[in-house]
């Protein structure tokens, strides 16, 4: 179903399923004795939201296919990347003394329950009200505790999250490690700008920020539509042409720039390399420095 301005989702529904999605991936690649994630938590998330692709993917029922984007292997290197940038993101910011974290959108992570957070660290979650009802409700159930303080902001980022988040205990002069993971394309391109500058309000010197990095200007304009078609080869029935905002917006690189930030952006290729792993080779895969992970710190 497309976008419209005030939609709203669980996790087994529009922008919600893609959540779930990416959790399933970690589970796989968590999988085995040669895992190359460490996410215990992924699969019995996965199963509890019950979208039967994701789960007949995680028992291995479907998803073999030779389509090089999306093998198993493929799969499982592509989130071990991703993963990875933002888990190392939030260790480095530990390490430099950031004890405030916030996570936009948060889904189904689960790095509040699995990173070694550091004694004093407080990690907020904001996602939609059902979003963060379940996760919380089924990692409860599972037994789970979080590694930090965790609290939950309920809200969508449409709305006045910042008031929401500061009512929640959030210090705006603390320093602050901020991810958007997955985030910025399903936003209108005027909200991105308006979450850089929400961001860039609450953030005290020597915060930062990551997030994945698109120049939306090269990549092809119907690379949703046939990324959608391929993945319905493994059973996705996720239309992300429908879930996307597409049409001209700023590079997350320039605009936080403009807003003080000192910026780093690490290409997709960078990023597979520092892992050991080669893009492939493909279409859909890499578009040169067009596309990669960046972060940020605020001078």
């Amino acid at each position: 179903m497309a976008r419209t301005d005030n939609d709203t989702w669980d996790l087994a529904s529009s922008v919600g399923a893609t959540a779930t999605a990416v959790a399933t991936s970690r589970a796989i690649a968590s999988e085995g004795p040669e895992a190359l994630l460490n996410d215990p938590w992924a699969a019995p998330l996965v199963r509890a939201v019950g979208i039967d692709t994701f789960v007949k993917l995680l028992e291995g029922e479907i998803g073999d296919t030779d389509d090089p984007l999306l093998t198993r292997r493929a799969m499982k290197e592509q989130i071990t990347v991703r993963t990875r940038f933002f888990d190392d993101f939030f260790v480095e910011a530990a390490e430099a003394g950031v004890r405030q974290v916030v996570i936009l959108a948060s889904g189904l992570d689960t790095r509040a329950y699995r990173l070694p957070w550091r004694a004093g660290t407080v990690v907020y979650e904001i996602d939609q009200p059902d979003v963060i009802e379940f996760k919380t409700r089924t990692l409860a159930d599972l037994g789970a505790e979080p590694a930090a303080k965790r609290r939950t902001v309920a809200i969508d980022l449409r709305d006045d999250w910042p008031s929401a988040l500061k009512a929640t205990g959030f210090d705006a002069q603390q320093a602050t490690a901020w991810i958007a993971e997955g985030l910025l394309v399903y936003l209108p391109p005027e909200a991105q700008d308006r979450l850089f500058d929400d961001i860039s309000a609450l953030s005290a010197p020597g915060s930062r920020i990551a997030t994945e990095h698109m120049d939306m200007r090269n990549i092809p304009s119907d690379w949703a539509e046939k990324l959608t078609e391929r993945s319905r080869r493994i059973g996705s029935n996720i239309n992300l042409a429908e879930l996307f905002y597409t049409g001209e917006r700023n590079s997350a690189a320039e605009y936080l720039t403009g807003l003080g930030w000192r910026v780093t952006v690490r290409n997709t290729e960078q990023a597979y390399a520092a892992h050991g792993f080669v893009v492939p080779d493909d279409e859909l895969a890499a578009f040169g420095n067009a596309s990669g992970y960046l972060s940020a710190v605020l001078r």
